[in-house]
């Protein structure tokens, strides 16, 4: 991976802040971190679209401002969100990114964390496509673990945290059906 402030680009063209390996779909729900901001949260996140179905394209189509609001009747209520997350990993451990990882992606909402307010400001938001109940699978604590080792190659993240820790009241993802202690099991590991 290589970064640099905004998603800059170097001479050739070359985007900075985009893990290699992932498939890319750029979001336009980012903006700016504020200058100086270290990026020291991950946020894990669990996301199904439709709710409790996994494989469509309707998380890429809502990180991209595509959703069609008649393609599903959930789809109508989320249709004008502007959300997004830096990364999404399929159940399959398929990565996908939709904002560089020096940009500030949409994705925690009003959220606090360590004495700190405003999440998206310091975290990098990784989704896990599944749901609070559904086991996740092998192939995406296999991957998240392979990219919470690399992020931590590239920035100071000190912590990691699920939605519903930065956000509880609001937010239950990702659930209690993922395994907190298999990943950090899985960190040690590499």
């Amino acid at each position: 991976m290589t970064h640099r402030p905004g998603g800059a680009r170097v001479p050739g063209g070359k985007a900075l802040g985009w893990v290699s390996s992932a498939r890319r779909f750029a979001s336009p729900n980012c903006d700016a971190r504020p200058p100086g901001t270290a990026i020291t949260l991950a946020v894990i996140h669990g996301i199904s679209l439709p709710p409790g179905e996994f494989g469509g394209p309707g998380i890429a189509e809502l990180f991209t401002n595509r959703l069609d609001p008649a393609q599903h009747p959930y789809y109508a209520t989320i249709a004008a969100l502007r959300v997004s997350s830096h990364f999404l990993i399929r159940r399959r451990g398929e990565l996908l990114q939709f904002v560089a990882c020096t940009d500030r992606a949409w994705h925690a909402g009003v959220s606090h964390w360590n004495g700190r307010d405003g999440c998206n400001d310091f975290s990098i938001g990784i989704e896990l496509e599944g749901t609070d109940t559904r086991p996740y699978t092998a192939a995406q604590y296999l991957r998240l673990a392979r990219l919470v080792r690399l992020l931590r190659r590239h920035f100071p993240l000190a912590d990691l945290a699920g939605h519903s820790d930065i956000a509880p009241g609001r937010k239950t993802d990702p659930g209690p059906a993922f395994d907190w202690h298999r990943l950090r099991g899985l960190l040690r590991q590499g």
